[in-house]
C-alpha cells in the first residue's frame, strides 16, 4: 500500500501541475491532499462543478474541505440535463456528464498553465460499467489513483493515517445514477432522489441508496442497517410518499455500488 503511495507521488511529479477534478469524495479528497504535499499549492488547482445532480450539502464540504486542506479552488456552474443525450440516460450517460465536465476544466489548462487534469478514478472502476473513462481518454484526462493501481479500501487506509476527515465518508454518486436507465431524468426525480436521502440520513443512516423506478423507490443500506430501516419503516414510507413516490421497498441483498448496472447486462445493453 505505501509502494503505491510513493508511485502515486512519481506519477504526480512527473505531471508537474494539475486541475483537479475535485468532488469532496474519499477519492477525489485524497487525490487532492497528495496532490498538494507533492506538486505545492501553487501547482495545483481544485475545480468543483455546481449542477442539479450534486446536493448542496456535497457543495458546501467540498468547499469546507478545500479551503481546510489549504488549496485554491474554483466552483463552476454546470448543467448535466442540458447536456445533448444525457437525460435520456442510456447505458452511455456518463460519458456525456464527463465529457461535458472535463470540456469545462480545459480552459483552466490554458488560462492557468497547469499541464495535467485529473479525476479521482480507482483501480475498483476497471472492473465496472464506467463510460466516464472513454471520455478522460478522448481527452486526454488521467487517473493518477488508478495509474497507481490504489484501490478503495487502501485509500481509506491511506486518507485515515494522513489525518483526512473523508477516510470513512460514505460513496457517493452523482442522484442521476439512482434513475433507472432508460427513465427519463429530470429536475424533479432528482429532487425528490435528493430529499429522499438526505431524510433517510437523517435519521442516523450512513451509506444510503434511494433508488428510483418510476413510482417505486427501492432503498438500499448496509446489511446491519436493515433491522433499524424496517424499524422505522412506516415513517419512512409516508416520507418518501410525501416526497412523490408512491411505493417504498427495501432491497434485501443491501446496499452495492453501481447496482443499476444489473439491468444494463440483462437487457444487453453492456458487455460487461
Amino acid at each position: 500500500m505505501h509502494d503505491k503511495y510513493s508511485k502515486l507521488q512519481a506519477i504526480l511529479l512527473e505531471m508537474e501541475s494539475v486541475v483537479v477534478a475535485f468532488s469532496g469524495g474519499v477519492d477525489s479528497t485524497f487525490l487532492l491532499d497528495v496532490a498538494l504535499k507533492t506538486l505545492g499549492s501553487e501547482n495545483v488547482l481544485a475545480v468543483t462543478a455546481d449542477s442539479e445532480t450534486y446536493p448542496t450539502e456535497e457543495l458546501e464540504e467540498a468547499i469546507k474541505l478545500a479551503k481546510h486542506l489549504g488549496a485554491d479552488h474554483k466552483v463552476i456552474e454546470t448543467s448535466e440535463l442540458n447536456i445533448p443525450g444525457y437525460k435520456e440516460n442510456t447505458a452511455n450517460r456518463c460519458y456525456f456528464c464527463k465529457k461535458s465536465l472535463f470540456e469545462h476544466l480545459e480552459p483552466f489548462i490554458k488560462e492557468g498553465h497547469y499541464r495535467h487534469i485529473v479525476y479521482g478514478l480507482i483501480a475498483d472502476d476497471m472492473n465496472e460499467h464506467r463510460p466516464g473513462v472513454q471520455a478522460a481518454k478522448e481527452r486526454g484526462v488521467r487517473g493518477p489513483l488508478q495509474e497507481a493501481d490504489l484501490y478503495k479500501g487502501e485509500i481509506r487506509d491511506l486518507s485515515r493515517e494522513h489525518g483526512l476527515a473523508t477516510w470513512d465518508k460514505p460513496s457517493f454518486a452523482c442522484l442521476s445514477s439512482r434513475i433507472a436507465y432508460g427513465e427519463t431524468i429530470t429536475i424533479e426525480k432528482l429532487g425528490r432522489v435528493g430529499e429522499s436521502e438526505r431524510y433517510i440520513r437523517s435519521l442516523g443512516f450512513g451509506q444510503v441508496r434511494v433508488r428510483s423506478h418510476g413510482d417505486i423507490a427501492r432503498i438500499e443500506v448496509e446489511s446491519e442497517a436493515m433491522e433499524q430501516l424496517i424499524g422505522q419503516a412506516s415513517l419512512i414510507s409516508d416520507k418518501l410518499k410525501e416526497f412523490g413516490f408512491i411505493y417504498v421497498a427495501m432491497d434485501l441483498t443491501g446496499y452495492r455500488s453501481g447496482s443499476m448496472n444489473k439491468l444494463l447486462v440483462r437487457g444487453g445493453m453492456t458487455n460487461e
